[in-house]
């Protein structure tokens, strides 16, 4: 047993998509949270930044004694979580490893899209970790950049985002029988997307597909929280505004959130 909390890392309000999954499926462990907002988005920013972004987001998460620490950020993950993993004592978590396989197990026509933001499109990752796996799979990758914005900005229910999320997947219409949300802020515009690439379409999401994974590394290193203690304290961080990171999180989540500003 561990009674430590799980560390979560996103470049915004994306991640809590992934919170929402594991307070589903493993609703007796806590949660420290940290999104960068002031910072978002990731995606277009320079490698090297994301980079330094990260470390910033993974020393603050251990100054918080974490157990374990889930980078809840594909453009992190494409590029920083490698790096990261090697370098801790503690297991480091992605959402793009999770999100391949449950992909190539939905697909039927071998015809996979990945959508995300422009780094992690640039640097081709989730067809390499597709193609590494099953070889045979047609990936077909497109960068979403006004995706996270809309998050962001908490405007998903606005026709503006039904506007941007059709004109952005026209080039997949058609072509794909399986999508991977291959950011964690776009499961929050789900049902747009999936209305866009129509019924037949199976939308996987990335983050949701890593809670698996978590509960394997759980039972792994034994490092489970106890279930007998109920006084859960999730800790919830943001970089930028509290009052519309609340909006959000109290909108998605199960349980309604305290949120605290931190400056990095």
């Amino acid at each position: 047993m561990d009674n430590r909390p799980i560390g979560f890392l996103d470049s915004g309000v994306g991640g809590l998509t992934v919170v929402r999954e594991l307070m589903r499926q493993l609703p007796h462990e806590e949660v420290v949270y940290i999104g960068d907002s002031a910072r978002a988005p990731y995606g277009p920013r320079p490698a090297q930044e994301i980079k330094k972004y990260t470390w910033e987001l993974v020393r603050f998460l251990l100054t918080k004694d974490v157990k374990m620490i889930v980078f809840a950020c594909n453009t992190a993950t494409a590029v920083a979580w490698e790096e990261v993993k090697e370098k801790l004592d503690i297991p480091v978590l992605g959402v793009i490893l999770p999100g391949s396989s449950a992909a190539i197990k939905s697909t039927v026509s071998g015809n996979i899209g990945v959508i995300g933001t422009p780094m992690t499109i640039a640097s081709n990752i989730y067809e390499k970790k597709i193609k590494d796996l099953s070889p045979q799979m047609t990936v077909n990758s497109l960068a979403c950049p006004k995706f996270v914005p809309i998050v962001e900005s908490n405007e998903i229910q606005s026709s503006v985002a039904k506007k941007i999320v059709y004109e952005s997947l026209a080039p997949l219409a058609g072509k794909v029988d399986t999508l991977v949300l291959g950011c964690t802020h776009y499961p929050l515009l789900r049902n747009i997307i999936q209305n866009v690439m129509g019924p037949h379409v199976k939308l996987i999401d990335s983050g949701a597909e890593c809670v698996r994974d978590i509960s394997v590394l759980l039972n792994y290193f034994e490092i489970n929280r106890s279930r007998n203690i109920d006084n859960k304290k999730h800790c919830f961080y943001t970089t930028a505004n509290i009052a519309s990171f609340k909006e959000i999180a109290d909108s998605w989540l199960p349980v309604t959130v305290k949120v605290e500003h931190v400056r990095l």
